[in-house]
């Protein structure tokens, strides 16, 4: 998989739009490695030969326009959907989404999967859309810093070696998302939810 991502992300132009396409394709197809992809274009902005801010800006855009598809999705799906099916856990999304929206949303960027499920649901529940791009916007930009940045660093401390740095990013990436997982799943086991009813 590494050695078909450092095809694709090369020091070309077409770099910026593969970044882009694919954190906006992750929102509704959670197996694309959107953040792989925006760790490898920030080593290679921190070997210098991709610009940081563009890259950035491509990750963000891309994440953001992703979300909202998927919010879009969801609000699709949610004229179709029988009653029903969705009633008990549909007040209980609502009220986590009237309660916690913008910091669920945020939240739920860092959790593998978290991103689909969250902006689908705000969509599904009809949470209101401006509110929902304020925080899908905190959210892409947080996750873009975080990629980007943490690429970027790897790429500075091992400038002869940029596959160094990816290695060492991307491995920093998924340990914070394991203990994030790990963290998302101790709490889940002491406060059971009717989705998981």
């Amino acid at each position: 998989m590494l050695e078909s991502l450092t095809q694709l992300v090369s020091g070309s132009p077409w770099t910026y739009a593969v970044v882009l396409a694919f954190a906006a394709l992750d929102a509704v197809f959670p197996l694309v490695p959107s953040e792989a992809t925006a760790i490898a274009a920030g080593v290679l902005a921190g070997a210098g030969d991709l610009h940081v801010a563009l890259v950035l800006g491509a990750a963000a855009a891309g994440a953001l326009i992703g979300d909202n598809g998927a919010y879009g999705v969801g609000r699709g799906a949610g004229r179709f959907m029988p009653r029903r099916l969705l009633r008990g856990r549909q007040a209980w999304a609502e009220r986590m989404l009237d309660e916690r929206g913008g910091l669920l949303i945020i939240a739920a960027r860092f959790i593998p999967g978290g991103r689909t499920a969250a902006t689908v649901t705000a969509g599904l529940t009809g949470m209101h859309w401006t509110r929902f791009v304020r925080a899908a916007a905190a959210a892409a930009a947080l996750w873009a810093t975080f990629a980007v940045g943490l690429g970027y660093a790897g790429g500075q401390a091992f400038e002869d070696k940029p596959w160094l740095g990816l290695i060492a990013a991307f491995s920093l990436a998924v340990t914070i998302a394991l203990a994030v997982e790990l963290t998302r799943r101790r709490s889940s086991s002491t406060h059971a939810s009717p989705l998981t009813a």
